[in-house]
């Protein structure tokens, strides 16, 4: 039976957390006319709401908040504490209402929407367990506005599969193209003086019948083109939305957060406010889930043992109010999150001397560090507050922060400074997240570095570097920045590209500070999805992800902190040392990107330089443009399929020499024989994998 209510829960929770944001805008910084209205129209699209699927109750408290909101529309002033508390205990007795309206809730969720203590109180259930709300609480989780994962897993796999079998047809065009021509061929010879056996007017009909096909074909290719080239680029742009469907912006747990900290802070008698960054990162919702419970939490222990009373503080030198600051940002293949506040910090004997009492640290540890004594708290089960109280004081919520994490495979650190505050960071895989994103070009391959990364993008001539024997580097803003081409840090330099004589230059900021990364040009900005790479993958740590083109490419995401790691050891000069061998060069052409990505890999880590074509055209195309010391070619490609490809090698007078070992799961001694008669240097069955003899028989060809 459908559930009558469904739509009327997503549009209560949606509201409810614009109310309690407002309100909490409200006692930050009083009333302004703007505000009340707009609070007052939500509150009456409420009731408004409630009245339509018969909830009378819901109904009757949205008009109480209107009333409660009356007064102070014309107003500008500050609210008074129990004005904002009546507000805000009607917005929690509103969430109970449309909590006790869902069916039977879904396991392993997370509370998204409003929290909703009793006012001046918390409900110690909460700091007792991380999956237990505060009383009021809704239990809708953080995934119920987005699609079941199922059917979502399900539509981005055939988008995904319709964006490959697209990209085939595209590659058909050519073909339709050698159509045309062949039509302008059967024109030619269709002239009255090369058909004297036919009457004058047959042939003319027969040319004008040519000529017609011809033009048929031409406008023919050219709408096809045309509309396959906007159907690929759609199709990129629709796969992008429904990864999104499984993303949530983190900001969506930013009002719980600031609830939390308020009524923590209302509850033990202190003060203190809460800023939160980077809210537009966005990743899945079962992990925000969990990072979720986790502030909670953390957010807590920030009220609870950092920040001091407002009279302790000013005695201490700071503002009365203390600040609770949650900061999200991405890290190479990690989402961090930061909550920090300015307290006291923690009181690192205290820990010492409730350990000891616990029999968590034994006498002959007694000079155990600072971070072993850090490390021994995060394992819960120690508490250095006197006495138990609505928030704190049962040793265990770093405890429930720790296994949160661990249930998405995350992590902990603390770290703390005495009198200046606590630092707790948790970091999530980013196995699926959404950023803005900078597509460049380098060593003829695309790749993306985050936008947020990226200061300025510059045209500069080789005569504006500075170049010396250590480096190259260039003045920027009053500082001295190196210079680094990315297809030398991505190992895919060629000797002209480090005599180009302008560079497409990005100002890359990372945590190490400022780099100048060259490229051969940008193709533009872009919201994109980001994958996190396979574990069976090793790849070079600048690389933080993949994104998929509109073909279902892959395309690097680097990760700026790790550029700049990399470039320290960069130093000016052709890739290739005069003073070391080259590096062979390895070309690896396959359709599959599981292959190609493990081929390379394992090519990689041996030594070689590898670089990656898609098809066999394109392989052909970086064959010709630069030398290689060996192919590697799956046989089943569409198109032209691998034994072609070597065909075409050994047609070509510049690379017939060029070895090319099919890999393929066809294994058949006819296949084997195939090859050879196409000129492959070796066949590797894919189902008969195996790395060591793979590397063998790869290094048996190229001695």
């Amino acid at each position: 039976m459908q559930d009558p209510l469904k739509y009327f829960r997503v549009e209560a929770h949606e509201i409810l957390e614009q109310l309690q944001s407002g309100l909490l805008e409200l006692e930050r910084s009083g009333t302004r006319r703007e505000s009340t209205q707009r609070l007052l129209r939500l509150a009456h699209t409420l009731k408004g709401a409630a009245r339509v699927v018969k909830q009378p109750q819901i109904a009757n408290l949205a008009h109480q908040l209107e009333d409660l909101l009356v007064p102070f529309r014309e107003l500008e002033q500050e609210l008074a504490a129990p004005e904002i508390e009546a507000l805000l205990a009607t917005v929690d007795a509103i969430a109970r209402g449309v909590a006790g309206l869902a069916p039977a809730p879904a396991p392993a969720a997370a509370p998204m929407a409003v929290s909703a203590a009793t006012p001046g109180a918390l409900d110690a259930r909460a700091s007792e367990s991380t999956t237990t709300p505060a009383a009021g609480v809704t239990e809708e989780p953080l995934h119920a506005l987005t699609a079941p994962l199922e059917h979502v897993d399900s539509l981005t796999d055939g988008v995904v599969e319709l964006g490959f079998q697209l990209g085939s047809v595209r590659r058909a065009v050519p073909e339709l193209g050698l159509t045309h021509h062949l039509a302008e061929q059967l024109s030619e010879r269709l002239e009255p003086r090369r058909l004297g056996q036919l009457t004058p007017a047959t042939a003319i009909a027969l040319r004008e019948l040519a000529s017609e096909l011809e033009a048929r074909l031409g406008k023919l290719e050219r709408e096809l083109s045309t509309n396959l080239e906007r159907a690929t680029r759609e199709l990129g742009q629709v796969r992008d939305r429904v990864d999104q469907l499984r993303l949530v912006a983190a900001a969506s747990i930013f009002g719980t957060l600031e609830r939390t900290t308020r009524d923590a802070a209302v509850s033990l008698g202190k003060q203190a406010s809460f800023e939160a960054r980077g809210g537009e990162i966005r990743l899945e919702a079962e992990v925000l889930s969990a990072v979720q419970r986790a502030l909670v939490q953390a957010v807590r222990n920030a009220v609870a043992h950092g920040i001091e009373p407002a009279a302790e503080r000013r005695q201490s030198g700071k503002h009365a109010q203390g600040r609770v600051i949650v900061e999200v940002e991405r890290r190479g293949r990690e989402i961090c999150f930061s909550c920090r506040d300015d307290g006291r910090g923690v009181n690192l004997a205290e820990v010492r001397r409730a350990a000891e009492q616990a029999g968590r640290l034994a006498t002959a540890e007694a000079a155990a560090s600072e971070d072993e004594l850090l490390k021994l708290l995060l394992r819960g089960g120690i508490s250095t507050t006197p006495s138990v109280t609505e928030v704190s004081g049962r040793g265990v919520g770093l405890d429930l922060i720790r296994e949160a994490l661990a249930a998405v495979g995350g992590s902990v650190a603390l770290s703390t400074r005495p009198g200046a505050g606590t630092n707790l960071t948790l970091r999530v895989p980013a196995s699926l997240a959404a950023l803005e994103a900078l597509l460049v070009e380098a060593g003829g391959e695309p790749a993306a570095i985050p936008l947020s990364a990226v200061v300025q993008a510059l045209r500069l001539s080789k005569h504006e570097l500075s170049h010396t024997n250590a480096a190259t580097s260039l003045l920027f803003q009053g500082e001295i920045v190196p210079f680094v081409p990315l297809s030398a840090l991505l190992r895919r330099a060629r000797p002209a590209d480090m005599e180009r004589p302008v560079w497409s230059t990005l100002i890359v900021r990372g945590r190490r500070g400022l780099l100048a990364v060259g490229v051969d040009r940008l193709l533009g900005s872009e919201g994109l999805v980001a994958r996190s790479l396979p574990d069976a993958v090793d790849v070079d740590s600048t690389v933080a992800g993949l994104t998929l083109d509109a073909d279902g490419n892959p395309r690097l995401l680097l990760d700026p902190d790790e550029l700049l790691r990399a470039a320290q050891d960069f130093r000016e000069g052709p890739s290739v040392s005069p003073s070391r061998p080259r590096r062979r060069a390895i070309l690896v052409v396959d359709d599959s990107l599981t292959t190609r990505m493990l081929e390379q890999s394992i090519l990689e880590s041996a030594g070689y330089e590898v670089e990656l074509a898609v098809s066999g055209e394109q392989g052909l195309e970086k064959a010709r443009a630069r030398g290689y010391d060996l192919c590697l070619v799956d046989v089943e490609m569409p198109n032209m399929d691998g034994f072609t490809f070597v065909e075409q090698l050994r047609a070509d007078p510049t690379l017939r020499n060029l070895p090319a070992i099919l890999v393929t799961s066809r294994a058949s001694a006819q296949d084997i024989e195939r090859g050879k008669a196409a000129g492959a240097s070796g066949h590797i069955a894919k189902g008969e994998f195996d790395q060591l003899a793979f590397l063998e028989h790869i290094e048996r060809l190229m001695r």
